[in-house]
């Protein structure tokens, strides 16, 4: 991720072109994407980083490590799990039509469940309403094929006769910002370097709300990710 202006780009790019060639590796400039992240009527049009065969292409968005990614951070990634994760309930189906009846929960929980809870921690804080309940909408589905009793039931009841964690509840589990952050302050973490440095505890004694480290205060427009 690079910081914002055509110049800050252009030594960004620079950097990483001569970085390959010193460490004696290639940029494959087929699979590299770039997009430049921040509000879309703020998003400036920078020119592709470009090497001396060909240039690296411009996305809008991308899947990095199996996280739906795009430009003005619409989170695209709760849509395709529910797509993948409404796919996987007709496998569900035949394992009822089948008449296996403990494997379904199992298969819910091992193959349909972990696709809608994918890197929780990271896009959990940012869903809508909307989005929750669509995303509930997926277990509750899976719940009725597995329970006939639970249809018409509310998603509380149907929950307690499946013996199941509401998904939200869970993901509050999982993404706990405050023990991630606690385990950076640690020293031995491989984050720990990048906290800025801890406040004077005389000043903290004066603040009205006070935390160790600073708060770090940035803006997410024009941004670049390669």
């Amino acid at each position: 991720m690079y910081a914002q202006g055509h110049n800050c780009k252009l030594f960004s790019a620079l950097s990483l072109l001569s970085w390959s060639e010193h460490n004696d590796m290639t940029v494959n400039f087929q699979k590299t994407k770039e997009m430049v992240m921040g509000p879309p009527l703020q998003v400036t049009k920078f020119p592709p980083i470009q090497g001396l065969t060909s240039s690296i292409e411009q996305v809008s968005s991308v899947k990095l490590l199996g996280l739906h990614l795009d430009a003005n951070f619409s989170w695209t990634h709760v849509e395709a799990i529910l797509s993948k994760a409404t796919q996987r309930l007709y496998f569900l189906k035949l394992l009822k039509h089948a008449g296996v009846p403990n494997p379904q929960l199992h298969f819910y929980v091992a193959v349909i469940r972990p696709i809608l809870e994918y890197a929780t921690p990271v896009w959990h804080h940012l869903l809508t309403n909307y989005q929750i309940d669509q995303i509930a909408a997926i277990q509750k589905r899976a719940i009725n094929i597995i329970h006939n009793c639970t249809y018409g039931m509310s998603y509380s009841n149907a929950l307690f006769c499946a013996g199941l964690t509401s998904l939200r509840a869970r993901r509050e589990q999982l993404a706990v910002a405050r023990n991630l952050f606690d385990s950076i302050t640690e020293p031995r973490s491989c984050l720990h370097h990048l906290l800025p440095l801890p406040r004077d505890p005389e000043l903290l004694s004066r603040l009205r709300a006070p935390t160790k480290h600073p708060r770090i205060s940035f803006s997410l427009n024009n941004y670049q990710i390669s």
